[in-house]
């Protein structure tokens, strides 16, 4: 497998769509701190890193409103490993007028946009969730 972001979100949009209380990812780090964000944000519930024989994966717990709907209306990979997309603090300003979320990982690790646009942050826009 050669993006395991890709993957990660892939399964978090397919595990959602069929309204699962629970999907498992691939363990790396960068996808762990997304989670981090996720969950700071409220789009998902929790996440647990679990070692199984010697290999490590992430369970994460998603979120569902009172009628039964997944708080995830979409979330989309940005930067690719062919493509990288890289953005400016200022280009981080809002996206969906401040209903949806852009992962950015800067040189003070992976945050939201907001938080980049406070610390005047630019970097490399890997997923967008709404």
């Amino acid at each position: 497998m050669s993006d395991i972001i890709a993957d990660g979100l892939t399964r978090i949009r397919n595990a959602a769509a069929r309204k699962l209380d629970t999907t498992t990812l691939l363990y790396s780090k960068l996808m762990a701190n997304i989670l981090e964000v996720f969950k700071n944000k409220g789009y998902i519930e929790s996440y647990k890193v679990e070692d199984k024989d010697n290999k490590q994966s992430i369970v994460v717990v998603l979120k569902y409103d009172e009628n039964g709907n997944s708080v995830i209306n979409e979330i989309k990979k940005i930067s690719k490993p062919g493509r990288r997309d890289y953005k400016g603090y200022n280009e981080l300003k809002s996206f969906k007028n401040g209903y949806g979320t852009i992962v950015v990982s800067t040189n003070k690790g992976v945050i939201a946009n907001d938080e980049a646009y406070k610390n005047k942050v630019g970097g490399e826009v890997i997923c967008s969730i709404w």
